[in-house]
């Protein structure tokens, strides 16, 4: 018994959980993330150019990450009977679909009003066509640390403001951030980055939204930082120093 003092010492050394800060992030490489979504992985691409309508997809699903993290999707319901579902689009240059992220980026959209839609000669700025804005919200079946994405909306040369908002497993509020952004079609990623990020693994929703919902909102990869895979270090420790123990009280 004479040596649990020095046993809870060592213990009480270790480094425990503080209270989070939940920050916001502005770059994909600042968030530090060890898992990601790549909307193509779902298998439903539209493709403008042969469009197949069964590719659209119901405003709430599920995927699952790289890492095996399983995620549920909702998309917001429209009041526009005229707005397509959402669906997953690869941006490309026309007769593909144009927009601000990276050339290639599959992108979940979440749908647009055609009988709005009207081509426009090159140069001409783009008034923008009607869609669903969302919000869209990502919930985590485990909590993690963080997690962001580029997010544009469907109007070019107007700037807007996106929002983050993330929440914990009972739907506290943890932090809600926005930025400043103009989309455009030049296909040039510089879609802003919007990500938040926790000191502890406290995050199990995300809200994105935007200040124009009237037009279509769309996210590209989600990166995300995941609770890695348990690790026993502290049990270890004690099992060691509890041996240690043991075998001085046998000499003794």
């Amino acid at each position: 018994m004479k040596y649990l003092p020095a046993i809870a010492a060592v213990i009480t050394l270790l480094p425990l959980p503080v209270k989070a800060a939940t920050f916001l992030i502005n770059e994909r490489a600042a968030l530090g993330g060890n898992d990601a979504v790549d909307w193509g992985s779902l298998g439903k691409v539209f493709n403008p150019s042969a469009p197949d309508f069964s590719v659209f997809l119901p405003n709430s699903f599920s995927t699952t990450s790289q890492g095996g993290l399983g995620l549920d999707i909702n998309i917001a319901l429209t009041n526009n009977r005229q707005i397509t579902p959402p669906f997953v689009f690869q941006t490309l240059p026309s007769p593909g679909i144009r927009s601000n992220f990276a050339q290639g980026d599959f992108v979940l959209f979440g749908g647009i009003d055609p009988t709005g839609f009207i081509p426009l000669p090159p140069g001409t700025p783009d008034p923008g066509t009607k869609g669903n804005g969302g919000p869209f919200s990502i919930s985590f079946t485990q909590p993690i640390f963080g997690a962001g994405t580029q997010i544009a909306v469907d109007i070019s040369n107007l700037e807007v403001e996106t929002f983050i908002t993330a929440f914990d497993n009972v739907n506290n509020l943890l932090g809600s951030f926005s930025v400043l952004s103009t989309s455009s079609l030049a296909l040039d990623n510089s879609a802003v980055f919007l990500g938040i990020r926790s000191d502890t693994p406290n995050i199990s929703r995300l809200v994105f939204s935007s200040s124009a919902p009237q037009f279509g909102l769309a996210i590209n990869q989600v990166s995300i930082i995941a609770v890695p895979e348990p690790t026993y270090t502290l049990a270890i420790l004690v099992f060691g120093v509890s041996g240690a123990v043991l075998k001085l009280r046998q000499r003794s």
